[in-house]
């Protein structure tokens, strides 16, 4: 990502690992844990796992001193007898918290953790007679001091390259250009988050035409990224991100929202622990919780891997957080599971400067149904299987150490978006770029041979003329099976066939960037009515209206009058496009009224002067 954001700084006081020693452990961690290799395509070696997963997890070296104690997987009124106690802040005293979605309760202890310590946290589950304990033991992080300057870039303006309209000036989204549109393409809206280019930076729906059919601007300083359709409490919602992006850093400081298909705000989904959600991904599970990113920075020794033995590195986290009540259900942090050694990228020797040696930008929920997932680490070329109780690593797919044979054409490099698909394959946005490791960007689909574990290259769709992207970017299988592949920090998004032909293609003007593109089929009526604009020149009088983000508008009929309270229709026109002009005569007040397709009334603007 590239900068954005205003002028100011980020308080990030989260994170954390202590030196040689630490490392050491963290090695050791890694040799103990257990690679599992499924056997057949659905299949899972887990009987050993606990039934309760407690976060932080166990081994964790830099924890955030906010940490809440998660157990996951049995209801609050079988956790009993906690104990937590640290190393040198002693005792823990606090209150449980139970979880909406989920079995499972948060402990919050009511004063922080001190830095550097160990935690050793503790409480008997499960129903009378068949309790079990279950703990685990981590380091909390000692915290660098690092303010994170956020500069604010102002957005390119052009003729012709931004969109603007009489009845909604607060909305200047960039131009959308179809270059590509077959009839064959799949049907639905584009969902793009458009930023560091021309027009304002914010989440947009356009058609298949590149007409917008809604806009969000971000707020001033801020973007949004990473604009889907997905499914909350069985109802189809819009979910974002939204906040700052420093340009050092590559990652996103803010929150996820979600909203209804009247743009109505739901819920918020903040990360818990102290962090702020990253922009990489926000996954809404079918039980209510949420799979988000965050990162931290933490004091470490980075002498082993070329960097300085008072360096500062960036971890990568993923969290499951439950939507309704904002308590952190599950935690997971790259370091302590993932070598710092499998980095393809390097620590500065400046040791001020963090090392974002993971860079974790996607999470995929098993097709198996088992409650695993894969997660896709750019800066270590790899994904990892991820077992969803014990944290631990079942399988790495690609890297420096994968745990399969890699066929031909299977391998890839700063990849985004490894996605589980129905069929048990898995979709990879191959960047291949910054630095370069390929002559293109691809969007690559794979299958695992369990058997003789081993990877084979089964799909690849590549960019007439070629694309080669630094970063972001996406591949989303549509339920026809065509392919809708976002090139990220390139400004362009394709859709494929099942066998490789475009059938769609569009971009936004150069400089821009969206960090995905999706497709999706949306009906949606804003709660807020339909606005109306008044452009009068001498005896000419013309109308401009438009309701954003409706989609169910066909025609507008216009309301005309001596006062604001005695208007009657003069005049009826369909619609045509996002923002529909209408000459009128000499009233004195005017009001809009959009149709739905049966003529009926959906909404009305208010009344306004000539």
């Amino acid at each position: 990502m590239c900068a954005g954001g205003s002028d100011g700084y980020l308080d990030l006081r989260v994170g954390v690992v202590s030196g040689i020693s630490v490392r050491l452990g963290t090695l050791a961690l890694l040799a103990a844990m257990t690679l599992v290799l499924a056997p057949a395509a659905g299949a899972r070696a887990d009987e050993d796992r606990p039934a309760v997963a407690v976060s932080p997890l166990n081994g964790t070296p830099d924890a955030s001193p906010e940490s809440q104690i998660s157990f996951l997987g049995v209801p609050a009124k079988e956790i009993s007898q906690i104990s937590v106690v640290g190393s040198r802040s002693a005792s823990h005293s606090g209150k449980l918290e139970s979880y909406a979605s989920s079995p499972g309760a948060s402990f919050l202890p009511t004063r922080p953790f001190t830095q550097g310590e160990r935690v050793t946290a503790s409480a008997t589950v499960g129903p009378k007679g068949h309790t079990a304990r279950v703990s685990t033991t981590f380091t909390v992080a000692r915290l660098p001091d690092y303010p994170i300057t956020v500069k604010k870039v102002a957005p390119l303006s052009r003729p012709g390259l931004v969109q603007s309209f009489v009845s909604a000036p607060n909305l200047q989204p960039p131009v959308v250009q179809v270059t590509t549109d077959s009839p064959q393409a799949s049907p639905g809206d584009l969902f793009l988050t458009p930023t560091h280019g021309y027009g304002q930076s914010g989440a947009m729906i356009a058609n298949s035409s590149g007409g917008l059919v809604w806009f969000h601007p971000a707020p001033a300083g801020e973007i949004d990224t990473d604009l889907q359709a997905q499914t909350y409490e069985g109802k189809p919602v819009l979910t974002f991100w939204q906040g700052e992006v420093p340009q050092s850093l590559g990652v996103g400081f803010g929150r996820d929202e979600i909203y209804s298909t009247a743009y109505t705000p739901i819920a918020t989904v903040s990360a818990g622990n102290g962090y702020y959600a990253d922009l990489h991904e926000m996954q809404i599970t079918p039980r209510g919780s949420a799979f988000i990113t965050a990162y931290s920075l933490v004091d470490a020794n980075l002498s082993a891997e070329g960097g300085s033995s008072n360096g500062i590195l960036q971890d990568a986290i993923l969290q499951e957080v439950d939507v309704k009540t904002g308590l952190v259900m599950f935690e997971w942090h790259a370091d302590g599971h993932v070598a710092l050694g499998d980095s393809f990228s390097s620590p500065s020797t400046d040791a001020s400067q963090p090392w974002d040696y993971f860079h974790l930008n996607s999470v995929s929920l098993d097709t198996w149904g088992d409650g695993n997932f894969i997660i896709s680490s750019r800066n270590t070329w790899a994904a990892y299987e991820i077992n969803h109780v014990s944290g631990a690593i079942m399988w790495r797919l690609g890297g420096k150490h994968t745990s399969f044979k890699m066929g031909a054409g299977t391998g890839f490099a700063w990849q985004h978006d490894v996605e589980w698909q129905p069929d048990h394959t898995l979709t990879i946005f191959d960047d291949g770029a910054t630095p370069k490791a390929h002559s293109e960007s691809r969007a690559i689909r794979e299958r695992i041979d369990w058997a003789d574990r081993s990877v084979v290259l089964i799909g690849r769709d590549v960019h007439t003329p070629p694309i080669l992207t630094g970063s972001q970017g996406n591949d989303q299988v549509l339920a026809d099976g065509d392919s809708l592949v976002g090139w990220g920090e390139e400004p362009y998004v394709t859709e494929f066939s099942a066998s490789g032909q475009t059938l769609f293609d569009a971009h936004f003007p150069s400089p821009g960037q969206s960090y995905r593109s999706y497709r999706f089929e949306w009906n949606a009526q804003p709660a807020y009515p339909p606005a109306l604009g008044v452009r009068a020149s001498g005896e000419a009088t013309t109308l401009y209206t438009s309701w954003n983000g409706a989609t169910g508008v066909s025609g507008w009929t216009i309301l005309g009058g001596g006062t604001s309270t005695s208007l009657a229709p003069i005049a009826s026109v369909p619609a045509a496009g996002f923002e529909t002009s209408i000459p009128v005569s000499d009233d004195a007040y005017y009001a809009a009224q959009a149709l739905g397709p049966d003529g009926q009334v959906l909404g009305t603007s208010a009344a306004v002067k000539r």
